[in-house]
């Protein structure tokens, strides 16, 4: 029997009933037609007893329009990646930053920080930069629910990739660029296991960026002789990086 498994944005405990989320129910009810004691797994991204993990549960009064679940009990998981890596992702067009966004959650990245740069095309205004994130923020829970993790990544709202590079404390910063001769296996694993990640736009970051992050304190790498695509350079280096340091 196949048992969904989805993220609820509310308090779980052991031994408790509570109502489905609207989106929640459509998916469960409407969209999978599963009736009263289908078992099911929730978890909502927050340490329970100080564990990542999910909770088992049922469906119960299933109505026309709601639906309740009953928790029964806590499974505690041991599938984060022991390198926390934040990706600083400059925006791309269309669904390429939702792959991009989709496939670092499943290879385990610990938080994404969307950026504009010189060359990026993307433009957004305030108020479709916070739809824009918000709508990130919805592909990482889904993409959490697929691959099993029980701590959503968290999307932060785009910024510009000079403010980020300025900020970040990270104690390894590295900036793929492919005119890089360094491979990244000639860095040791840092020793608080905190990774920055600098990707850049479809047209590559301009040599001043490159510059900028240099000084920041940012190592340009290479991933290997062929140049990526802005959507595939999270996936390759955050299984590289699990390979070396991390559970690959």
């Amino acid at each position: 029997m196949r048992i969904p498994r989805i993220f609820i944005d509310t308090e779980l405990n052991e031994n408790s009933v509570l109502a489905l989320p609207d989106s929640a129910f459509q998916h469960l009810c409407k969209v999978l037609r599963l009736k009263v004691d289908h078992p099911i797994r929730v978890f909502n991204g927050q340490l329970f007893d100080g564990k990542n993990g999910q909770f088992n549960a049922t469906l119960c009064d299933v109505e026309k329009r709601s639906a309740n679940i009953r928790v029964t009990s806590f499974e505690a998981l041991d599938n984060e990646s022991p390198v926390q890596v934040t990706i600083g992702q400059t925006l791309s067009r269309g669904e390429r930053m939702d792959y991009a966004i989709q496939k670092s959650v499943e290879a385990g990245v610990h938080a994404i920080q969307p950026l504009f740069s010189e060359r990026c095309e993307v433009k957004l205004q305030d108020n479709r930069a916070e739809k824009r994130q918000q709508h990130w923020q919805q592909v990482a829970i889904s993409a959490a629910e697929q691959c099993g993790r029980g701590v959503v990544p968290i999307v932060h709202p785009p910024i510009e990739l000079t403010e980020w590079i300025e900020k970040c404390n990270e104690m390894l910063k590295l900036t793929l660029h492919h005119h890089s001769a360094k491979p990244i296996r000639e860095f040791g694993q840092p020793a608080n296991n905190r990774v920055a990640l600098l990707i850049g736009p479809e047209g590559g970051l301009s040599e001043k960026e490159v510059q900028l992050s240099e000084k920041a304190g940012f190592n340009a790498i290479s991933l290997g002789p062929r140049v990526l695509r802005t959507e595939t350079a999270p996936i390759v280096a955050l299984s590289v990086i699990n390979a070396l340091w991390g559970d690959i």
